[in-house]
């Protein structure tokens, strides 16, 4: 297992594992990272200051992702935790952790004081692993990530 940037030619088997993750947990498309204009190209999308992609990759092949970007219509000193998703080969191996860590760590570097994160009701899995990372539940949505369907949110201190 590596955690490394994403790569231009890793675009279409991220973009695969997310849709695959919303269509397994059943969770709505409309009004989340499923209808994102950018899922096709999250290479060329991170490639802006302030911002990073990273992939898991398992034995060559792209098991898994998460970023960090500006918090869209957010404070300057705000990042969000972004497009987090796993295989099922890569869950509950501890990479969502340590995925987490690389991230923070890389949002820390470029001087954000906080990370917002937002996730759905379903994703119960997805929402421990960010209570065991420091993570605390608001109660309502920080910027404007267009994510209407996300209707649980989380930040932290950093």
């Amino acid at each position: 297992m590596e955690i490394r940037p994403i790569k231009a030619d890793d675009n279409s088997a991220i973009a695969k594992i997310i849709r695959e993750v919303f269509i397994e947990l059943e969770v709505p498309k409309t009004g989340s990272t499923y209808e994102d204009p950018e899922l096709d190209q999250m290479f060329e999308t991170y490639s802006v200051p302030r911002a990073a992609y990273f992939v898991i990759s398992c034995d060559g092949e792209v098991c898994g992702g998460g970023g960090i970007a500006p918090l869209k219509e957010g404070s300057a000193t705000v990042c969000e935790l972004q497009k987090m998703y796993f295989a099922p080969k890569a869950r509950a191996k501890g990479f969502g952790r340590m995925l987490i860590k690389k991230c923070l760590d890389f949002a820390k570097a470029q001087e954000f004081q906080q990370c917002y994160i937002e996730t759905m009701p379903k994703m119960l899995a997805a929402q421990k692993l960010y209570k065991k990372t420091g993570f605390s539940y608001i109660n309502g949505p920080m910027g404007n990530t267009g994510h209407c369907s996300c209707q649980v949110w989380m930040l932290k201190d950093l």
